[in-house]
């Protein structure tokens, strides 16, 4: 074929494609999206007393909150206010974090299960059924796979030690994460990959993968593959647009298909906003609502 006719074909080609009818647009789904919509409240409404950060979010149409041991200090009072407040303004706190120790190092691993045991007091007064743990920073002179074993052991003593706990009414889960290198260049586990690995081995149904898309962009990407994959092991989702973590459609993840994915796929577990808000705090996490809604 030469220039002339393969110029002809084309013609014809798009000719042919006018001249096709018109198929109708896809109706948008009307049925909501199995998951729940939280909040990591670390990255909002930093500057206010707890019980107003709660109210904010609730103006943003939030119903649940993720805590990174805002309540390391507080007093029985505080604790009080803060289940009056979450009552009144019918927030659940679906899971927290902040445990100092990680999971990877084999000399900590009975101060880690140490910090499990006192973590689990104010989830279960808080109502807060599940908490998020890390591996911890790379331990010189271990080997990569010495670092992955010692996760596995800890995560089982971990899971037995919590096995058949519920709180609120819910199983409480363990929930591993992955950091990317530029966040913490020391940082053992930063493959999601490997951390599912990890969560495989251990075998236990409240020991989960925490999914930050975030952290996972940075790291590998192939993002919604993983989820065809390996949705049976992850327990919550982390959202964040890539580069400077801040909300959906700021950056490169394309966040409409990732909540398309997750309602085929029905997740039921959250999918938690931990973005710094570029512009007006509630109404960009009212907005992301909005977009995991409707895309699920």
């Amino acid at each position: 074929m030469n220039r002339r006719t393969f110029t002809q074909s084309l013609a014809a080609a798009a000719a042919a494609i006018v001249a096709a009818p018109t198929l109708p647009a896809a109706a948008p789904s009307t049925q909501a999206p199995a998951y729940g919509i939280s909040v990591m409240l670390w990255t909002v409404f930093n500057g206010l007393p707890f019980e107003e950060r709660l109210a904010k979010v609730a103006e943003a149409g939030y119903s649940n909150v993720q805590l990174v041991d805002e309540y390391r200090k507080w007093t029985d009072a505080d604790f009080a206010s803060a289940n009056a407040a979450r009552k009144r303004l019918n927030i659940r706190f679906d899971s927290t974090a902040g445990l100092a120790h990680g999971v990877a190092n084999p000399d900590t691993r009975d101060a880690f299960l140490a910090e499990l045991r006192q973590a689990l007091v104010p989830m279960e007064t808080l109502g807060c059924p599940a908490i998020i743990v890390l591996s911890g920073n790379v331990v010189p002179g271990l080997s990569r796979e010495a670092q992955h074993q010692a996760a596995i052991d800890t995560l089982r003593q971990a899971a037995a030690l919590v096995e058949g706990r519920r709180i609120d009414g819910q199983p409480v889960r363990l929930l591993l994460e992955c950091i990317h290198q530029e966040e913490n260049p020391k940082y053992f586990l930063t493959s999601a990959n490997e951390a599912i690995e990890i969560v495989r081995a251990v075998n236990h149904p409240q020991v989960q993968f925490l999914y930050d898309l975030y952290h996972e962009q940075m790291t590998e990407g192939n993002l919604i593959a993983k989820l065809d994959k390996h949705i049976d092991v992850i327990g919550l989702i982390h959202v964040a647009d890539v580069p400077g973590r801040h909300q959906p459609g700021t950056g490169e993840i394309n966040y409409a298909n990732v909540y398309r994915k997750l309602a085929q796929l029905n997740f039921r577990q959250n999918v938690a906003m931990e973005f710094h808000p570029t512009g007006d705090p509630v109404a960009t996490l009212r907005a992301a609502r909005a977009l995991a809604l409707s895309a699920g």
